[in-house]
């Protein structure tokens, strides 16, 4: 299927198009590349994409963005990374699709996968979503250049770590739907407080369509502050949570074998449906994505039936069972990122998960500020709440809570993830569960990796290499 031709880049992004090409997909990065593929060479702090041109059309690139002559059809623009903005802005004038914009705390990329699994399973290669967390100022518009003309529905992530990045997202996307999952403590390095963070999330609902829907949660101490944000945009404010003071609400959540039985109220509409992914935070997570699915008009029973079928995403809830001397555990992959939020309620999760023993392998958090030393030591509560077994704590930022943990729980304090594997290799046994979670950048998905990789675990370190 084509998605742009030379001649509509060219319109887009007031370029010029040197020779004809039609291409199938879009990417900035040359490893991503693939046949068919527009390739849009954008400059960097510490690289140049024009640089890898050739290896672009090596690996099959129809067309390029370039701001450079090259010896390959192009768009020739004045700036690529502006160019890619056009083109994004071209997508989304082009399409008839309804739209849902996704922000938090925590819990957006998550909601993001469910939303398309949830309105793909009535409308299958219907929908377009942002892949992987594409979700900052190149990753949006890269998401919206990739969306085919013909799509029903949309589903973009927004992230943001600096007050007025989100405005600027919101404001190419163009949601008719806005969702803020959560307010926790994240990035608060660069914000004064969580009120401060509270506002930039807000600030997707200025985006918003005409006519369009804000979708806030009930429970957060922050619920006003983003009704207000809201107001002067939308036409509508759905709130969304466990309590009953909400417009979608979970009237009853049970846990059972295959996940949990939810019991949900919605606005216009009662729906009962299995959840599939474990904890609480995912049944607010679910609320959030079926208040969006009836406001674009989506079918709700089909979202109820994917939502029972939805798998743990890798680096965020993915239960992998590993190889183990003399058996078999079960790994909890939430190595992607983390923040105070996150990481109590997915140990809270560990707790209410049947295992012969619990571990951990905490990364530190990143990007926290000044309030960094007490959020690493608050979680020696969880830890016990969760009767955890053993806390594997990873990096210099930890060491507020190795202290914590002093007589408390057994824990192991190591400088790095290329230290953990061997400290870790020791503990895991038949029947055990394994949680590891950190920030992104402590590098704990390459112990993931290592984990699941099909080799049993007997204590060779050289499997972490």
């Amino acid at each position: 299927m084509t998605l742009w031709t030379a001649a509509a880049i060219a319109a887009a992004t007031a370029g010029t198009a040197h020779g004809d090409f039609t291409a199938t997909g879009v990417a900035f990065d040359s490893r991503e590349i693939g046949p068919g593929d527009l390739f849009v060479a954008l400059k960097g702090e510490a690289t140049d994409g024009h640089r890898f041109v050739g290896r672009a059309f090596a690996q099959g690139a129809a067309g390029a963005i370039v701001s450079e002559a090259v010896d390959h059809p192009h768009v020739r623009v004045a700036d690529t990374t502006a160019a890619l903005d056009a083109l994004a802005r071209a997508a989304r004038a082009r399409t008839d699709a309804r739209i849902i914009g996704v922000t938090g705390s925590v819990g957006k990329t998550g909601t993001k996968e469910a939303l398309f699994a949830a309105l793909d399973r009535a409308a299958p290669g219907a929908v377009h979503r942002s892949v992987k967390s594409y979700n900052n100022h190149v990753g949006v518009p890269l998401s919206l250049a990739r969306m085919p003309a013909d799509t029903r529905f949309g589903v973009f992530e927004m992230g943001m770590n600096h007050a007025g990045e989100l405005t600027a997202l919101t404001r190419l996307v163009r949601p008719h739907v806005a969702i803020v999952t959560a307010i926790a403590p994240a990035h608060t390095a660069y914000f004064s407080g969580e009120e401060a963070i509270a506002d930039a999330k807000g600030e997707i609902f200025a985006g918003l369509e005409p006519g369009g829907v804000a979708i806030v949660p009930y429970d957060s101490p922050h619920r006003d502050r983003l009704i207000a944000a809201a107001t002067p945009h939308a036409a509508r404010i759905v709130t969304f949570g466990l309590s009953e003071g909400a417009d979608v609400w979970a009237r009853e959540a049970l846990p059972v074998a295959a996940g949990t039985l939810v019991s949900a109220r919605l606005v216009a509409a009662d729906l009962t449906f299995t959840l599939a992914p474990p904890g609480a935070h995912w049944v607010s997570n679910a609320l959030a994505v079926l208040a969006a699915v009836e406001a674009v008009g989506g079918d709700l029973a089909a979202a109820g039936l994917a939502l029972a079928e939805m798998a743990g995403l890798a680096g965020r809830g993915a239960r992998v069972p590993i190889a183990v001397q003399g058996g078999e555990a079960t790994l909890i992959d939430e190595s992607y990122n983390a923040n105070p939020a996150s990481m109590k309620a997915t140990i809270d999760t560990l707790g209410h998960t049947p295992a012969t023993r619990r571990l951990v392998v905490l990364g530190e958090m990143r990007e926290l500020g000044e309030g960094a030393d007490d959020f690493h030591a608050a979680l020696a509560g969880p830890l016990a709440t969760a009767a955890v077994d053993f806390a594997l704590l990873v990096g210099a930022g930890m060491a507020p809570l190795a202290k914590a943990l002093e007589g408390r729980i057994d824990f192991a304090h190591v400088a790095d993830a290329a230290a953990a594997g061997d400290a870790l290799i020791r503990r895991i046994a038949p029947g055990d569960a394994v949680l590891v979670k950190g920030s992104n950048a402590v590098g704990l998905a390459r112990l993931v990796g290592a984990l699941a990789g099909g080799a049993a675990v007997t204590g060779a370190s050289s499997c972490f290499i």
